[in-house]
């Protein structure tokens, strides 16, 4: 009996909790689901990998911030840009495609075309609050609607406590945190007076030993970790407003540091930066990744974070999958493209060409193809011959290092051979085997032990640069780079007058 009336209840109560469930269910599905991912990209000027702390490369340089950005989400240890030039460089990040795509934005102080779309006025129509501060596009001249507006998001006066106080809280944010620093010139001893110790710097092996020149890498590391406290700042701002684990951070450099066979190169000293990604909400932290990404893969990552539409024509690819499921490096690429047109118009006159370079870097091997080897790679020593009157050695900034080096060249075969790695003519292919030389210092390309290897990557390349439709490579898509206008000047001889 008493079995009996307890199904008998339960029938009588089963409408009740049939439509308390029915009505949870529609209260779950009616709840807002989470906004999407503010995103924080930090990009420094002129900061080159391995110079963070993180990678334990040298005691000196100290980028705590870095560092824990980092520790709480993936540090990545091969990340390269698309060309080792300012300009080029941050019009490749901006529209996730090679730089070579994108026509006059393929050389420095050149423009931005009208047509390209940019991830940050994607994010915008995507429903982002979008700004940015300091050094984002260029150097260059912004165009049409560009100049109106930018296309890195507008500028913001006060930097990012500024924006952080204007945004609509209703609505998920896009800031670019730019930076002058560490780019030159740097403040003479500044990183000695600051308390580094210059005697352990270490600086790249091509270097010959020189107090003038680890003196000059510490002023690099001052600025660095001046940047580095920028970054520091805007976490811990925020932390305080409640944002940091919905936050992706984003922490990089748009090329090699500007000394020496750096900066407007493609071996690992110019072409490879420093990388970090922080997501609390969705990465994983303490992750280590080997695989290699391109600065352009961060544009589809943004886009695919904030569930909008990834155009057809980046090349980018998106990192997401490396960070946030158990594929890891295998999600990331197997070898990296980078190459050059034209920096600063530093040949001889009447010449106004650049030193077009395309590269493969994999993990055992870099491979570079000069497609103009009598020109001078780094500018010509003629500087009363240059196109740009007294531009000396146009395409390395002016510098201690740079100055020591051209002095002292014929001091010794080590100082002979410094200088002979950062400024001679170059063959026309390149090869170095990082299993023996991770320095990158000594070309194999006529050892005839590699030429199955150089025959190998000399057809992936090609092949992967007709793909992207490089007009170097595929001759329907003609374009000639030289004959952009080039709208600023170059490093000048010390007895050339300054530019008016």
């Amino acid at each position: 009996m008493g079995q009996r009336n307890n199904v008998s209840l339960m029938a009588r109560r089963l409408p009740l909790v049939l439509l308390l469930t029915a009505l949870f269910a529609s209260v779950a599905f009616a709840a807002p689901a989470k906004r999407p991912p503010n995103i924080l990209f930090c990009i420094a000027d002129d900061w080159g990998w391995p110079h963070a702390s993180a990678y334990a490369n040298d005691e000196v340089v100290q980028t705590p911030a870095f560092d824990a950005v980092a520790a709480q989400g993936a540090l990545f240890h091969h990340a390269y840009i698309s060309s080792p030039s300012c300009t080029p460089s941050r019009n490749a990040i901006l529209t996730g495609q090679y730089h070579w795509r994108l026509g006059p934005g393929a050389n420095l102080h050149s423009t931005l075309n009208q047509d390209l779309a940019v991830f940050p006025h994607l994010l915008r129509d995507a429903g982002y609050h979008i700004g940015s501060w300091r050094k984002s596009w260029g150097p260059g001249k912004l165009l049409g609607k560009w100049a109106d507006d930018h296309p890195a998001g507008q500028p913001v006066a006060g930097g990012f406590p500024e924006f952080i106080a204007h945004r609509p809280a209703d609505q998920p944010f896009f800031f670019w945190l730019g930076a002058s620093d560490p780019h030159r010139d740097y403040e003479l001893g500044s990183g000695r007076a600051s308390g580094m110790d210059i005697d352990k710097v270490k600086p790249f092996p091509y270097f010959p030993e020189s107090e003038e020149i680890r003196s000059d890498v510490a002023d690099y590391y001052f600025e660095v970790q001046r940047f580095d406290s920028d970054v520091a700042a805007a976490l811990k701002l925020l932390a305080e407003i409640g944002e940091a684990d919905n936050t992706i951070v984003v922490i990089t450099g748009d090329h090699g540091f500007p000394f020496p066979r750096g900066k407007s190169n493609l071996y690992d000293s110019g072409a490879r930066v420093p990388l970090a990604v922080r997501w609390p909400d969705q990465i994983q932290s303490a992750q280590v990744r080997q695989g290699f990404v391109s600065l352009t893969d961060l544009a589809p990552t943004f886009l695919a974070a904030a569930g909008a539409k990834i155009p057809a024509d980046m090349t980018g690819a998106n990192l997401l999958p490396a960070l946030t499921t158990d594929r890891g490096d295998e999600a990331l690429r197997p070898y990296v493209l980078t190459g050059k047109e034209r920096h600063v118009p530093s040949q001889e006159a009447p010449d106004y060409g650049g030193y077009p370079m395309r590269a493969i870097r994999t993990p055992d091997f870099l491979y570079i193809r000069n497609y103009t080897p009598a020109r001078w790679p780094n500018g010509t020593p003629n500087y009363r011959q240059t196109t740009i009157p007294g531009v000396w050695y146009g395409d390395t900034d002016n510098g201690p290092s740079k100055t020591y080096l051209i002095d002292h060249q014929d001091q010794d075969d080590a100082h002979r051979r410094a200088y002979d790695l950062s400024f001679a003519k170059r063959p026309a292919e390149e090869l170095y085997d990082q299993r023996n030389d991770p320095d990158q210092l000594v070309n194999v390309a006529s050892d005839p032990a590699y030429a199955a290897t150089l025959k190998e990557l000399s057809a992936r390349l090609t092949a992967d640069l007709v793909a992207t439709r490089d007009p170097r490579e595929d001759p329907s898509n003609a374009f000639n780079f030289d004959e952009v206008l080039y709208r600023g000047n170059g490093p000048r001889h010390p007895s050339a007058s300054k530019p008016k």
